[in-house]
């Protein structure tokens, strides 16, 4: 299961409006480091036929069977601050702390 904050899908639905080609959030594996996996999100307008389609806080999300087991458990928030404006995702069950000794998430 994916979870949303309310501020990221206040966001989401303010950027995706009633665009078609906006019709669904991809959320997928964009890399992995040593200390985390790296999400990516995207705005497409038909998922694939093998991607998993569910709707997170009234947004139809779309997600890969590759990143699947990754996403699994994650949550999509909106972060306005010092060290940025954006969408982060973590996801808290992946666990993994960093070998390279800087820190994990």
């Amino acid at each position: 299961m994916i979870e949303m904050t309310p501020v990221a899908a206040e966001k989401l639905r303010e950027l995706r409006g009633t665009d078609p080609s906006r019709a669904f959030l991809r959320m997928y594996v964009a890399g992995k480091s040593c200390c985390s996996t790296q999400f990516g999100l995207a705005f497409d307008a038909t998922p694939d036929e093998k991607d998993t389609v569910s709707d997170v806080a009234g947004i139809p999300l779309a997600v890969d069977p590759v990143s699947q087991p990754y996403a699994d458990g994650a949550i999509i928030d909106f972060v306005d601050g010092p060290e940025g404006t954006g969408f982060l995702v973590k996801n808290p069950t992946l666990g993994g702390g960093c070998a390279c000794g800087g820190g994990g998430d």
